[in-house]
């Protein structure tokens, strides 16, 4: 069997649904939006799921793990508010080398404009080694109005922690 051309790893962070509650919404969403995304550019993805606890040394666990097999990117789902049991992006952004701070802005400023609750979300993006890592909202609505956001910048990044000059020729001017 061949490589994958990406290797995602989805964690979903929800207390009830790892107790059984109800079923993880979220998590299955991010998968769909990917297989769609990466079947349009005709790649090859490999994507597991995880459902934890919101339990920071769990996620932590699963996130350096994550790093060490190498996947490419990283999701997580769940976590992101301001509730005590709200720790991804605090137990992410302590684990990242460089955050990308750009990405969740933009995507707050959209979405914030017309619903006033998406300017409360804490989640954020950065880079682990060379493994993106997104924290995203539990909702699937949230799921799908961050993923669109973040997919288009997914490959570039890839080749950028890969080593590989995207940006070569582009805005050069030789003047004589």
């Amino acid at each position: 069997m061949s490589t994958p051309d990406v290797r995602c790893l989805v964690i979903t962070l929800s207390d009830r649904a790892a107790a059984g509650v109800y079923a993880d919404r979220s998590g299955p969403r991010i998968c769909e939006l990917l297989e769609a995304f990466f079947a349009s550019r005709r790649k090859t993805l490999s994507v597991e799921c995880r459902l934890l606890p919101d339990d920071a040394r769990q996620l932590r666990a699963e996130i350096d793990h994550g790093v060490e097999v190498a996947f490419d990117v990283i999701f997580t789902t769940g976590g992101t508010g301001v509730g005590p049991r709200d720790i991804a992006p605090d137990t992410v952004a302590a684990l990242c080398d460089k955050q990308i701070p750009g990405i969740m802005e933009h995507i707050r400023m959209k979405f914030g404009a017309t619903n006033p609750r998406a300017r409360l979300t804490r989640a954020i993006a950065g880079v682990i080694g060379r493994t993106q890592i997104y924290t995203l909202p539990g909702s699937v609505r949230a799921v799908g109005e961050y993923m669109p956001e973040i997919l288009v910048t997914v490959e570039h990044l890839m080749d950028t922690l890969a080593g590989v000059d995207t940006h070569r020729g582009e805005g050069l001017r030789i003047e004589n």
